[in-house]
């Protein structure tokens, strides 16, 4: 048994769970909705404002934990949300908001262009702080690593995509003799 299947899951004000028969997972909150389905051999079961998940098979233990942390950030996202701040740094580099368009202008010979899926809100200020926020944490998440990807933090000058409050060892350059 996994020790984070077995905790409970406690239900904000305003959040309502409900689980199918066919293991379909619907959250529904002040800030949205989202769907899931629970993988097969594991089960759910709302009571009130708490939800529990079980395990039926073995086969299915590693899969026990996962379900219900996924459960958790659902109740989480559609509560409060997820937030992820980037920040970019180097002589000009800079961003903007373009309909469902970020423009991202990293020091390459051409501007990148990453389209904003649904379910995400992208804002810049100042030209290189980008927020990204959203009811999905993997989704944000996900859309915050590919934008850090495109060009990570260097460890010589420090410029790149970062995540606010990240740390960048630097190292040091080469030095005449």
């Amino acid at each position: 048994m996994s020790r984070i299947g077995k905790k409970i899951i406690e239900l904000p004000a305003k959040v309502s769970v409900k689980i199918g028969a066919d293991g379909q997972v619907n959250v529904e909150g002040p800030k949205g909705k989202l769907a899931w389905t629970l993988p097969s051999g594991v089960t759910g079961k709302v009571e009130g404002t708490k939800v529990t998940v079980a395990c039926s098979s073995p086969a299915a233990n590693a899969l026990h934990g996962l379900s219900r942390a996924l459960i958790n950030n659902m109740v989480n996202g559609v509560a409060n949300g997820y937030v992820k701040e980037l920040e970019i740094q180097g002589v000009g580099f800079k961003a903007a908001v373009k309909g469902n368009i970020l423009q991202l202008n990293l020091g390459y010979s051409h501007e990148i262009n990453h389209p904003i899926p649904a379910g995400a809100k992208v804002t810049v200020t100042d030209n290189t702080k980008v927020r990204i926020e959203g009811i999905d944490k993997q989704l944000v998440g996900q859309l915050a690593a590919e934008v850090r990807g495109y060009y990570p933090p260097e460890p010589y000058k420090g410029k790149g995509v970062r995540y606010v409050g990240e740390k960048i060892i630097r190292k040091e350059g080469k030095t005449v003799q």
